[in-house]
């Protein structure tokens, strides 16, 4: 049998590749991440890195290195509902903060630091096949910029490759909790723009956009409408856009004070889980689990589940237990932590007016500093939907409005 030149070889070096590279190459393996892109490069994204992703940069040594790009800081969530609006700060003591960096700023950071950790990482390199013997993944072949073909091997390979993943469609692993495109959105980058530290997001009958600000002193500007609108809508996407932004005149106004600096971009993405790994595979990211961008969590489940399979890997490849259980472990974990967050985010991506008993509580939160800030960090990946959303959470907040009234 033909030695292993790798312990892994991750498949995509951006935000759940590089950090999975970076976590076992810090632990001592011999990696290989390899990427068809070049960095820096963009790529289709919500840019947020909320809450909990920022406080995995701060542990991995990575966030002094993101603030020193200029990228402004974000304190505030606020969700204008048209009749009245929420505003709450979305973190915690130890992480009270956002940011919302350009891709081509925060990936080439994340590979950077892969290779100072001893990653080897090849940019320009594309994957054409997933190597099995026997049943079981033993490496990749593909070819660098050269278009010479190689074959690389290793112990595990990692598909850190999106949610069209190839090493996913090479090992066609188990799909579940399955749900259809749901929301089609658009994005694009004003200057002029002021966010002031705040992410805004607007909702409205079949529509919801929002905007935070970015690199270069730019703000994102995001919106959407159903997937079924899609074929009519794409044949004017600005005029569409900005006929959806006049839902919310004084921020229409504000855009059209400001001046827009790009193109715009869009995509829709289908929703499911799948298995995350199997014999010599394990899949990372997006190409594991994916989910509307409505709630922009992309960026944190990348972080969290880089950190959670790195864990894993460590585990099996050091001999602490068997692969199967490790990464039934990992597997476990992650779906334990973002199932409700899930099922939250399919519900806003039908962009579906909110049910009576919905609509009276966010009511109820209007004006309730802590309940205001604690639906905030829901949104923000810092508390489990189902956590603020229980029976008990919920009578608390219709209490407390109740004697605010009567007071």
């Amino acid at each position: 049998m033909t030695e292993n030149r790798y312990d892994v070889i991750v498949v995509g070096a951006r935000c759940a590749g590089s950090p999975t590279a970076m976590l076992l190459a810090r632990a001592g393996y011999r990696v290989l991440a390899v990427d068809r892109a070049t960095f820096p490069s963009d790529t289709i994204s919500t840019h947020l890195v909320h809450p909990p992703g920022v406080a995995a940069l701060r542990r991995w040594g990575l966030l002094d290195r993101l603030k020193a790009t200029g990228c402004p800081p974000i304190d505030t969530y606020m969700f204008d509902f048209g009749p009245f609006a929420i505003t709450g700060s979305p973190g915690t003591e130890g992480a009270p903060v956002a940011y919302g960096p350009r891709r081509t700023v925060l990936d080439k950071l994340l590979v950077d630091a892969a290779t100072e950790a001893g990653a080897e990482v090849r940019e320009g390199f594309t994957v054409s096949d997933v190597v099995i013997d026997d049943g079981r993944v033993v490496g990749v072949r593909g070819h660098g910029r050269n278009g010479a073909l190689v074959t690389e091997r290793a112990r595990v390979v990692v598909g850190a490759d999106g949610w069209r993943s190839r090493v996913a469609r090479s090992v066609r692993p188990y799909q579940y909790h399955d749900k259809p495109r749901l929301l089609c959105g658009y994005y694009t980058y004003y200057s002029g723009l002021e966010m002031s530290g705040r992410f805004e997001t607007y909702v409205r009958p079949d529509r919801g956009f929002a905007a935070w600000a970015t690199n270069d002193d730019l703000t994102l500007v995001v919106g959407g409408w159903p997937f079924a609108e899609f074929d009519a809508n794409k044949k004017d996407i600005e005029g569409n856009f900005l006929k959806m932004l006049e839902l919310a005149p004084p921020f229409a106004q504000r855009i059209r004070a400001a001046h827009r600096e790009d193109r715009f971009v869009g995509t829709a993405v289908p929703n499911f889980f799948r298995k995350p790994f199997g014999p010599g595979w394990a899949l990372v990211g997006d190409a594991g689990y994916n989910k509307d961008f409505i709630t922009a969590q992309g960026i944190t489940d990348a972080f969290r589940d880089a950190q959670l399979c790195a864990t894993a890997l460590d585990e099996a490849l050091s001999g602490a237990c068997s692969f199967e259980v490790a990464m039934a472990r990992y597997q476990h974990t992650r779906d334990q932590h973002v199932l409700p967050m899930y099922e939250f985010t399919i519900q806003l991506a039908t962009l579906e007016p909110p049910p009576p008993e919905l609509a009276k509580l966010l009511q109820a939160l209007h004006g309730n500093t802590e309940a205001m800030d604690a639906f905030a960090r829901v949104n923000a990946g810092v508390t489990c939907p189902s956590e603020f959303f229980s029976h008990e959470n919920v009578e608390r907040i219709f209490a407390e409005a109740t004697h605010e009234r009567a007071s």
